[in-house]
């Protein structure tokens, strides 16, 4: 009997009990290793005594100051040391609880900017299909999952979405990687042109997807040209970092990668790396600036934002990825997590497409590698898969829904930065053999490897 309304109604759930660097225990004595950060949020992997250590002091000092009264000393070094590491331009930092509070507010922020420099008529948003940007009502209506929409959508604000960067899918046979990519810009823009280029607030995207598509990184050249449209038009860029950031693919954000600086940057998940709930917005000066000549305000605020203990945790994990070279070793462990991947599953007849950056990667499942046909939805494949992993001592994140919200299947992958070799050995042999075990549930045959 719990009294807990958990996210299943349906299932027990083993207790967690115990948890060190990439492994969690639960009551019964069973071991797991943490293969997706929980969901891609564990980037320090569990217990790190620097960061628990940190929150102990800091507990110490100022456990909560609300912020209409003061600010903290903790605070004000985070945002300093997230600035300092920020895209060109970028002069603040606003601190929430997690991803979905961020993107709201960085919907909120958007709005108010156009509203100071006196362009109110701006009040609408275009983002992509099959993106995840949280679940609070505005970060639901700018994300592109039907399935976690559609019970909500008479809430949500109306808001237009184009073609997501699905190379694996939607590239046309003949067409180069960079002539997709303009081919999807193109799209944006005649997107802006439908609803009026001074009536679009933002454009809003992930940088590489993840949780609703599974590691889809963009082709090259596409969000540079995503970014010289929006200027074009006084568009602002939101870039939704809340999963792929923070150091997941490689770099501190995924948007380095790309030669873009966004308006606006939500973090989240690896900012305090699961220590304590935290997310947070990097603004634009030009954002700033604007609501300092205007009302002086932003006019949004939660209870818990730039909490000192959060902020203490998110500090602590952020210097030691800086002191211990995690960034490196990110770039060097992700390429020994895609070799064993491409070694032990490129051949499989059920997986169609390995991606991602980084210690991002993502699976996707097909029934047909020639055709790229998916699963039938009602055999629920990525269930299994969780299912076959949890049994065998691995933790995964798989997801359906994959192309459209109701077809397709993949699981996700994002280990803790100080994921070992020998880790990476067994997250690859455990996670094939629960595909092979799905598989075998629905009937599907593999060959041998």
């Amino acid at each position: 009997m719990t009294h807990i309304l958990h996210r299943s109604l349906r299932h027990s759930l083993p207790v967690a009990v115990a948890a060190e660097g990439v492994t969690l225990v639960d009551a019964q004595g069973r071991r797991y290793i943490d293969a997706s950060g929980g969901a891609a949020v564990s980037c320090l992997g569990h217990g790190h005594p620097d960061v628990i250590a940190a929150m102990h002091a800091q507990i110490d000092r100022v456990a909560y100051a609300h912020t209409s009264f003061f600010t903290t000393e903790v605070a004000e070094q985070l945002a300093d040391t997230l600035v300092a590491g920020a895209p060109a331009g970028t002069s603040h930092a606003y601190f929430v609880s997690g991803g979905s509070e961020a993107v709201e507010a960085a919907l909120k922020m958007a709005r108010q900017y156009f509203v100071e420099i006196g362009q109110p008529e701006r009040s609408h948003f275009i983002a992509r299909r099959q993106s995840y940007h949280g679940n609070t009502l505005g970060a639901l209506a700018v994300g592109g999952n039907e399935w976690r929409r559609r019970q909500f959508a008479p809430l949500l604000i109306s808001v237009t979405h184009v073609s997501p960067c699905y190379e694996y899918r939607e590239r046309q046979a003949g067409e180069t990687a960079e002539q997709y990519g303009q081919r999807l810009v193109q799209e944006l823009g005649a997107a802006i042109d439908k609803v009026g280029g001074d009536r679009v607030i933002a454009f809003v995207a992930e940088t590489v997807v993840g949780a609703t598509a599974g590691a889809l990184v963009p082709v090259p050249g596409y969000l540079r040209g995503v970014r010289e449209l929006c200027s074009r038009h006084g568009i602002l860029l939101i870039l939704d970092e809340v999963m792929c950031g923070m150091g997941r693919t490689g770099s501190l954000h995924a948007c380095e990668q790309e030669g873009v600086a966004p308006d606006l940057l939500v973090v989240a998940k690896g900012l305090g790396g699961g220590y304590q709930p935290i997310g947070a917005v990097l603004a634009q000066s030009h954002i700033v600036d604007a609501f300092e000549r205007g009302s002086g305000l932003f006019q949004h605020g939660h209870t818990y934002i730039g909490h000192p203990v959060a902020c203490a945790a998110a500090l602590a994990v952020q210097q030691v990825i800086r002191r211990d070279g995690l960034l490196d070793a990110v770039r060097r462990q992700g390429e020994g997590l895609a070799a064993r991947l491409r070694a032990t599953l490129g051949d499989h007849p059920h997986v169609g497409d390995l991606r991602g950056r980084g210690l991002f990667r993502g699976i996707e499942l097909v029934a047909d590698r020639a055709s790229k046909a998916p699963f039938d939805p009602a055999l629920r494949l990525h269930a299994r898969i969780k299912a076959q992993a949890m049994a065998r001592g691995l933790m995964v994140y798989p997801m359906g829904g994959t192309i459209d919200g109701q077809r397709g299947d993949h699981v996700l992958l994002a280990p803790p930065f100080i994921v070992s070799d020998s880790d990476l050995d067994a997250i690859v042999e455990r996670l094939a053999a629960a595909i092979d075990a799905a598989l075998a549930e629905t009937g599907a045959t593999t060959k041998p490897r």
